[in-house]
Formats: C-alpha cells, structure tokens, sequence
C-alpha cells in the first residue's frame, strides 16, 4: 500500500504542484507591457495593473478590458521593465 502512494506521489500529486508553482509565479510577474492570453481566447497588451487581482487590457482598436489575473492563461510576450526616471537625469 505505501508503495502505491510513493508512486502516485511522484506520478501524479508532485509534477500537479510543480506546475502550479510555475503558473503562479507566472500570474505574479504580469506587468505592463506583456501580451497576455486570457482564458476566453482573447489576446491583448497589458496596459494598466489595476491591484494585486485586477489588469486592464488593450485588445485593440481601443478596446480596453479589466480582466481578473486569474483569468490569464498564457503571457506571450514579457513587456520591457518601466524606465527608471532618476536614471534619465
């Protein structure tokens, strides 16, 4: 019995949580400037983090959305970082 559960562990229960790790840490580096797919199948450029849940999206043609982080199934392109404005000085 305790063999069954070491395999369903390595098997199944560990890579489950690798990969939320991984899709986690992805949600949280969301900035400005990515290309985003959200999990309705719309691609957008990130325009505005609203909070730690909430981003607003540009899809195109002006259309800007407020999508939930949770909601984002993919991020395509990362943005460049927000120059420093002390840097420029």
């Amino acid at each position: 019995f305790v063999l069954i559960f070491v395999i369903m562990y390595f098997l199944i229960i560990r890579p489950q949580r690798t990969q939320l790790k991984k899709r986690q840490e992805m949600l949280a580096a969301v900035r400005r400037g990515d290309t985003v797919v959200t999990g309705g199948g719309f691609v957008g450029k990130v325009t505005k983090v609203i909070d730690d849940n909430e981003l607003e999206i540009d899809l195109g043609g002006g259309t800007k959305v407020t999508a939930l982080r949770s909601t984002i199934s993919d991020v395509r392109v990362k943005g460049e970082p927000v120059a420093n404005q002390n840097a420029k000085k």
